[in-house]
């Protein structure tokens, strides 16, 4: 009598485990259809108050709206945007910690000889948020009209005049560098702690040349304080349609643009970073977020995962091609 008792009791065990394992996908399908159903935190690895920060508030508020949960931006600034992207490099690959990643993470691996995390490989580029040219600023006093004349001012006076960065290993460092090569000039580089401190030594006169953000710098351009020369992107900017691109100054090909991104933890779901493009895309689309943006000087740039991470990989041998030429390195 006992043996059927056990036999009877071992089937019904192993068709409770296998019932169980088999729902184990159901269940975690069903998480990530639910996503998001608790706060997700952005890491903006930069102060508040710029531009990505900025950007990453405008979309943070949209995808709270659409979604019912609470978009959060936490800023960790330091070391050009790597102490942000270690610490969502280390954060559950679960889609509730997203890093808002720049045209800096693409350039990074070029300039420090030591990083805590990789781009490519610690993290899924998810989509892009908003892109846009730098504009060419000088001090108003520098004997110069035009994208032209700059060039031929440098060219009579290598290594004399001074362009003023927000860091080094910035998009405002490593753009005047691809530029420098491409016209084989020759200016010296004065690295400042932040766009604000070096624009207004543009204006002061203590640096001559910034390629900057225009939400940075075109208010100081209309304020007299310096004067516009062209745009770095392929196209005008619609903040300042009045200015040549770089391009159209006698340098064709030439494009560097500043963008941020999403970007998750490698090991994310595939079904939560679809949510997330999604959600996203109807975020960017939206015309306020457009409008908002636009009012930077940036353009809403959502993408595809896969296109996205096809441009970022392009973006790190682009930078690394002009950090190995122009002998840029931070460490």
């Amino acid at each position: 009598m006992r043996q059927p008792i056990k036999r009877k009791t071992l089937g019904l065990l192993m068709s409770v485990a296998l019932g169980l394992g088999a729902g184990l996908p159901i269940a975690s399908h069903a998480q990530t259809q639910a996503y998001p159903n608790k706060p997700v935190k952005l890491i903006v690895p930069y102060p508040p108050g710029g531009a990505t920060d900025i950007g990453a508030r405008v979309v943070a508020q949209k995808l709270t709206e659409q979604t019912g949960q609470t978009f959060v931006v936490e800023n960790r600034a330091g070391a050009g945007g790597n102490l942000g992207a270690e610490a969502a490099a280390r954060s559950p690959a679960d889609g509730y910690t997203l890093l808002v990643g720049t045209t800096a993470h693409a350039i990074n691996p070029s300039m420090f000889s030591k990083l805590n995390y990789d781009i490519l490989k610690d993290f899924i580029p998810v989509s892009g948020l908003s892109g846009g040219p730098l504009v060419v600023v000088v001090n108003p006093n520098l004997p110069v009209k035009n994208f032209s004349d700059l060039v031929n001012l440098a060219k009579t006076k290598p290594g004399g005049l001074n362009y003023a960065s927000s860091g080094n290993g910035q998009s405002t460092h490593l753009a005047v560098e691809l530029f420098k090569a491409q016209a084989k000039v020759n200016m010296t580089h004065v690295p400042y702690k932040g766009s604000a401190p070096a624009l207004n030594d543009v204006a002061a006169g203590q640096a001559d040349v910034m390629f900057d953000t225009t939400i940075s710098a075109m208010p100081l351009v209309r304020g007299g304080k310096l004067r516009a020369l062209a745009v770095t992107g392929s196209t005008r900017s619609p903040a300042a349609p009045e200015l040549p691109t770089v391009a159209e100054s006698g340098y064709p090909g030439y494009e560097a643009i500043a963008w941020n991104g999403i970007f998750v933890p490698a090991g994310t779901p595939p079904d939560v970073v679809n949510k997330l493009n999604a959600e996203l895309k109807k975020a960017l689309d939206n015309p306020e977020v457009k409008q908002r943006f636009e009012a930077q000087g940036f353009a809403s740039n959502w993408s595809s995962p896969e296109a996205f991470n096809k441009f970022v990989n392009n973006e790190v041998q682009k930078w690394a091609n002009v950090a190995k030429v122009s002998g840029a390195k931070i460490d």
